[in-house]
């Protein structure tokens, strides 16, 4: 038998949980209206450094792989990212080209991307006020309370099929999730994000 003190904290309880769900909902919102808050978000931002959680996923693997380390990026078409060990690895991209080192490797592996998925690409479409979707995209985008989450899928054949970005509205990034056309997913918690520090060119390099 419930007592009435039992029965009190039970229906404390569920009206905690009422509430809680009742103050966190997701809606979707237009695609020109998800780039345009990325949009406004990134323009009072020169760069950024973070530390990160990365889940790799492998399409040839059953296992996810837990990474940590940081990034950097730096407009208009920087961006830098280091593996701490056991999977230690360097990646830098510059606009459409990456580099990528592994452990101690001095002689990094280099991929070019089709120059339509360039960062620099990406930073002139949203260089002014969106009012219409971007020719050669496909977007959706929704509003949970503050966050919003966009997703970009390039057109084309590229190695990467799309990118959803986690933001807030004043443009900090919480999450990356890049879904390649391989199978390959990388999922990427942002933390300890710090903007407009100053970085160089010189902090974009592997050695």
């Amino acid at each position: 038998m419930i007592s009435i003190k039992q029965a009190r904290m039970f229906f404390l309880l569920l009206l905690a949980l009422l509430l809680t769900s009742s103050t966190c909902y997701a809606r979707t919102i237009s695609p020109v209206e998800g780039l345009e808050a990325l949009r406004r978000g990134f323009t009072g931002i020169s760069d950024f450094t973070a530390d990160i959680t990365q889940e790799k996923k492998l399409s040839l693997m059953k296992r996810t792989m837990v990474m940590s380390g940081s990034l950097r990026f730096k407009k208009p078409d920087l961006f830098f990212m280091e593996i701490k060990p056991p999977f230690n690895s360097r990646m830098l991209l510059r606009d459409n080209i990456i580099e990528q080192a592994a452990g101690n490797d001095k002689a990094p592996v280099r991929i070019a991307l089709p120059p339509e998925q360039g960062l620099k690409q990406w930073f002139l479409k949203l260089a002014s006020p969106i009012t219409s979707l971007p020719e050669g995209v496909a977007v959706q985008a929704d509003l949970t309370n503050t966050v919003y989450t966009v997703t970009i899928a390039p057109a084309g054949k590229g190695q990467v099929k799309d990118i959803a970005i986690v933001f807030l509205g004043d443009g900090t990034i919480r999450r990356l999730v890049i879904n390649e056309r391989n199978g390959d997913r990388a999922t990427m918690t942002l933390k300890k994000v710090r903007r407009n520090v100053g970085l160089t060119e010189k902090n974009f390099r592997l050695e």
